[in-house]
């Protein structure tokens, strides 16, 4: 955690991973490491660190990682990620007797990269550069694609956008959580963002990691000028 900036770190882990025969998406193997374990190397920018996903993804970290943590779920669960969002969201007041963080930090499980992106991240949202105006941040990869989930926004609007779904929150898209942010776009130029969705991701992603020396505090740019989010 940095000391001029209180994060809280979201995780989402659950999902049904369709693309890769229904398997427990956090307990993937990327290159003899767990897709959670992976994004949870992140963890050491946050105070507190809620993971969103079912019994099942407990067993993708080591036990005494998985004390350290807060665990959560939506209820019904697979309620997609906005769902997630607002459980995670839920469980931090829960915990943060202290008050609110500045900024929460939102990863999804399968950016085996994440912690790169959340070195991207963080210190962009710290830039005293950056209006008040601005809600958010988020990686926009090289095709153009938004990174949604991989991402850090000032808690207040965020909470009030699910707090505004209620229980529509259940199987919403992001655009419909996200419209009423401003947001602004961090090009990812070095694919921290990039996630797993399919085993040929998964192959590759291996493949990258166990080729390459690790990444180390990749740099991205700030996009010209600030987007108005267009979430998918």
């Amino acid at each position: 955690m940095t000391e001029d900036l209180i994060v809280d770190l979201i995780v989402l882990a659950g999902g049904r991973a369709r693309r890769l025969d229904g398997a427990v998406k956090p307990a993937v193997e990327v290159a003899g490491r767990t897709l959670l374990s992976r994004v949870l190397d992140a963890r050491g920018l946050a105070r507190h660190v809620v993971v969103v996903g079912p019994e099942e993804a407990r067993a993708a970290v080591a036990t005494d990682d998985t004390a350290a943590l807060t665990w959560t779920l939506e209820d019904p669960p697979f309620g997609g990620p906005v769902a997630g969002i607002a459980a995670g969201l839920a469980a931090l007041q829960r915990v943060t007797a202290t008050g609110p963080a500045d900024w929460v930090l939102l990863l999804a499980c399968d950016l085996p990269w994440a912690a790169d992106a959340a070195r991207l991240l963080v210190p962009a949202a710290t830039d005293p550069g950056l209006p008040a105006s601005v809600h958010g941040l988020h990686l926009v990869d090289a095709g153009g694609r938004a990174q949604w989930l991989a991402g850090i926004y000032r808690p207040a609007p965020l909470t009030a956008a699910a707090h505004r779904l209620g229980a529509d929150a259940h199987g919403a898209s992001m655009r419909g959580l996200l419209a009423p942010l401003t947001l602004r776009g961090l090009r990812d130029q070095t694919g921290a963002g990039s996630d797993v969705d399919t085993w040929q991701d998964v192959e590759r992603s291996s493949a990258l990691l166990t080729s390459t020396p690790p990444r180390s505090k990749p740099m991205s740019e700030p996009m010209s000028e600030p987007i108005r989010s267009d979430p998918e």
